[in-house]
């Protein structure tokens, strides 16, 4: 079978677009890759000669800023712009301008059947094309200029792939299966270091957490998987702006333990400022972990040179509610630690908390009645600062139906308000 191109490929070898990735409407590449564009599709790589995007050029592809995009966990995220644009549109429920369209059960507000669209499917025949063409033409010695390029595509087939991302969970000890929401300011690019297993809670309604009792990892485990992380990224860590120290309760393994593994994972991955932001440091944790968390906790982690970000799973301040949820806390606890998170935004400059609440169908009505008036009188210094995530409840069977809520909630509360997906890497 003759699997050569019809035309010549457009091939770029190396291309470089911004420091750090900008957030608009029309997806502009940042940092460095190679990319290869034929008639209908342009299809991106990262510096390991891995596929990472493939976006459709034909005026039949639903929209030009749609594209797939291919995780460092080999998952396929359809990234769509949507339906409606504006105050009302997706980046009103997401604080960007694409709803990604996971390939596995999760919880989104409006679920997009792409899969059910032959022309964005077609991106995926398309793939296996051009991977056969770039064979062929690396058989026959053509595009001497990209050889070392298409060399590298062909080593990562899809078999290869599917075993790297099998590597990368042996190496941090574990699948990530939900990423912090603020993790979205990176597209969701982390490199993961576990400092610890399990969780300090274990909550009925939780679906992504394990049974594990919380036990933190030891240095020289860290220092291992820094090591293996390194040589995993390889060329392509230079593109890599955001560091996740897992899992479920980063914040729980203690000030000692995060500054270590934050201070070697920076030197070791080669973080450094860009465009005049500092790299990214994203934590999860629990309300008891931050009620515990003394002042010389937030003074240490003010001082890397990162700006972290903290999210709290606070769920809600309605008694019955967490009772119904499975959560080992009062309404008064859950309350003083979002006063905290408050004065914590406002006291330090590199640390940013946000925090989570839940949203379905079938709560007590007093949760958002409740939630509504926490948000709708905070007493907040700088409005810029943290945000509130809501996270519906994956057993809610109409989602959809919670946006007027969410955009009732939105308009009265002094913090931002957006959806949370359950993402995993």
């Amino acid at each position: 079978m003759n699997f050569l191109p019809q035309q010549p490929l457009m091939i770029s070898v190396e291309k470089s677009g911004p420091d750090r990735l900008l957030k608009q409407s029309f997806p502009l590449r940042s940092g460095r890759y190679s990319q290869i564009k034929t008639r209908n599709f342009e299809f991106c790589f990262n510096l390991n000669g891995e596929i990472k995007f493939i976006r459709g050029l034909t005026p039949d592809w639903p929209h030009p800023a749609e594209q797939f995009k291919r995780t460092s966990g080999n998952d396929w995220v359809y990234y769509t712009v949507g339906d409606k644009s504006g105050s009302d549109g997706i980046v009103s429920w997401m604080g960007e301008y694409y709803l990604p369209c996971l390939p596995y059960d999760s919880n989104p507000v409006w679920k997009i059947n792409y899969a059910s669209n032959p022309v964005v499917m077609n991106a995926m025949g398309e793939w296996s094309q051009l991977f056969g063409n770039l064979y062929m033409a690396n058989e026959k010695g053509l595009y001497p200029h990209a050889k070392g390029l298409i060399e590298k595509i062909l080593a990562n087939d899809d078999q290869t792939l599917h075993q790297r991302a099998k590597k990368l969970n042996k190496i941090i000890g574990t699948r990530i299966s939900v990423l912090p929401p603020d993790t979205r300011h990176v597209d969701y690019d982390i490199i993961p270091v576990t400092l610890a297993d399990g969780c300090l809670y274990q909550c009925k309604f939780c679906c992504i957490k394990s049974d594990q009792k919380f036990q933190k990892r030891s240095e020289e485990n860290i220092l291992k998987q820094i090591a293996d992380l390194k040589d995993h990224f390889n060329a392509d860590i230079v593109n890599y702006h955001g560091l996740f120290l897992g899992n479920h309760d980063g914040l729980a393994a203690g000030q000692d333990l995060i500054c270590f593994a934050a201070k070697k994972a920076y030197d070791a991955f080669g973080f450094r400022i860009r465009a005049a932001r500092k790299p990214f440091l994203y934590l999860f944790g629990s309300i008891s972990s931050l009620l515990n968390s003394g002042q010389t906790v937030f003074d240490q982690l003010n001082q890397l040179p990162f700006y972290t970000y903290i999210n709290i799973g606070f769920e809600s301040v309605d008694e019955k509610t967490l009772s119904d949820i499975g959560k080992p806390v009062k309404p008064e606890q859950v309350k003083q630690a979002f006063t905290k998170m408050i004065q914590i935004n406002a006291a330090f400059d590199n640390i940013e908390i946000t925090g989570n609440f839940i949203a379905g169908d079938h709560l007590s009505s007093d949760h958002d009645t409740s939630l509504a008036d926490l948000l709708k009188n905070i007493n907040t210094e700088k409005k810029s600062k943290g945000a509130v995530y809501l996270s519906p409840l994956k057993d809610s069977p109409k989602k959809r139906e919670l946006l007027p809520r969410f955009y009732q909630l939105k308009k009265e509360s002094q913090l931002p308000v957006f959806i949370y997906l359950i993402q995993r890497l």
